[in-house]
């Protein structure tokens, strides 16, 4: 029988029950049979379902939101069907945050905004609240909460035509394989762009997202302006630990160039099972590290930052597109990145003095031309610019839609 026919717009089960229920974080366990594994099963080992922490207002008009307006940067007004109306105050946070400042968070939500609170996928900490008048309170306070040198500890903003709130990795605090910090890199480019959080005078939305290595557990394959940690040099063999600490077979399998081949070598009389990489195949991704800690691929003078722009997931005017990488190489400075944090404001202040209104700035960037892109942002024009793919120059300028500028006089 067909199961619309036999359940109709229903779909055949009813987890209201469930999600009525106060969170239990014992309740699998409590239902768990082992002689019946599969009976009274709500889920495998996932989160609980998130309707169970909506708060009251959105759970009431779930569905039913007509509207959304900013009504000022950072603040957000949702007006349901029913009538009911939610304001939003959105904050900027650190990724790494303490476990006081989540108190705090908590003391705020109980506050003003009965009991709840929630986080965006860019690290942003949103509070709600139904009245305007506890919206004004709300926002009092959270201006009021500064750091002992007088910043904010939640700076409202990143909503509109702004420069949304970086969201980063790991970086030296706690990755293996980062070729630049992430916390530090993020802070000083925050810094300086912070004006451009708080406000929205930009053209369009300017999403800004750090990766500490090519293997890209962040967003910079597809934002705004990314930083992208790069190493330069293969991985150094440490050949008197190896055996102790790594299964050859695991590091030559882990590289994805076969770059790494097995050898035996003699080292004070002894004969020595190690690795030997192929420089010239490598592409230094890490992989064979993470495998094999006798591997390192750090290095102080091989490793730095490149830029990419250009990308966004929107489909809104143009398509969804990669970023270009821009600019290769610049070295790391810590702790400001002095070098980094001036070409990121360059490219930034340079797009919102020149694109149209809602052109983002890949967008632009298309409309006038590569080529005068780099010139207006006085970025070196290199053989390794725009396409960061191999075999790149089977896609770039083979149409007649070639814009030229000081930087292709030369090539």
């Amino acid at each position: 029988m067909d199961l619309k026919e036999l359940y109709g717009d229903n779909p055949g089960f009813d987890i209201s029950d469930k999600v009525n229920q106060p969170y239990d974080p014992e309740l699998a366990e409590k239902l768990y049979d082992p002689k019946k594994p599969m009976a009274n099963r709500i889920t495998d080992i996932g989160p609980p379902f998130y309707e169970q922490f909506f708060p009251p207002i959105i759970k009431k008009n779930y569905g039913k939101w007509k509207s959304h307006e900013i009504i000022e940067p950072g603040i957000i007004k949702y007006v349901s069907e029913t009538g009911d109306t939610c304001f939003v105050v959105r904050c900027g946070t650190p990724r790494l945050i303490t476990t006081d400042l989540v108190r705090e968070f908590c003391d705020i939500a109980d506050k003003y905004c009965e009991g709840c609170v929630r986080w965006t996928t860019r690290n942003n900490v949103e509070f709600m609240t139904d009245s305007e008048e506890k919206l004004r309170a709300l926002v009092d306070d959270i201006k009021g909460r500064k750091h002992p040198g007088g910043s904010y500890k939640l700076p409202i903003g990143g909503t509109g035509a702004c420069v949304t709130n970086i969201v980063h990795t790991q970086g030296w605090v706690h990755c293996h394989t980062p070729a630049t910090d992430a916390s530090g890199v993020v802070k000083a480019v925050m810094d300086d762009l912070f004006d451009y959080f708080g406000s929205m005078k930009l053209p369009a939305q300017v999403r800004i997202a750090l990766a500490c290595c090519l293997n890209m557990c962040g967003a910079v394959h597809c934002s705004d302006i990314a930083i992208l940690g790069v190493h330069r040099k293969p991985p150094f063999v440490e050949d008197d630990r190896i055996m102790g600490v790594c299964e050859i077979p695991l590091a030559v399998a882990a590289c994805p160039l076969g770059a790494i081949r097995p050898v035996t070598i003699e080292q004070d009389g002894k004969k020595i099972k190690t690795v030997r990489v192929k420089n010239e195949r490598c592409m230094f991704c890490g992989n064979c590290y993470t495998m094999c800690p006798a591997m390192p691929l750090a290095d102080e003078e091989g490793d730095g930052i490149g830029l990419l722009v250009g990308g966004k997931i929107s489909n809104r005017i143009s398509a969804p597109k990669f970023s270009k990488f821009v600019v290769p190489y610049i070295p790391n400075e810590p702790p400001r990145w002095p070098s980094a944090c001036k070409t990121i404001k360059k490219i930034l202040e340079t797009y919102a003095s020149d694109a149209r209104k809602y052109e983002r700035l890949g967008d632009w960037a298309e409309r006038i031309g590569w080529e005068r892109f780099f010139e207006k942002c006085d970025i070196p024009f290199t053989d390794k610019s725009i396409d960061d793919y191999r075999l790149a120059y089977d896609t770039y300028h083979t149409t007649t839609l070639f814009k030229w500028s000081v930087h292709t006089d030369n090539f």
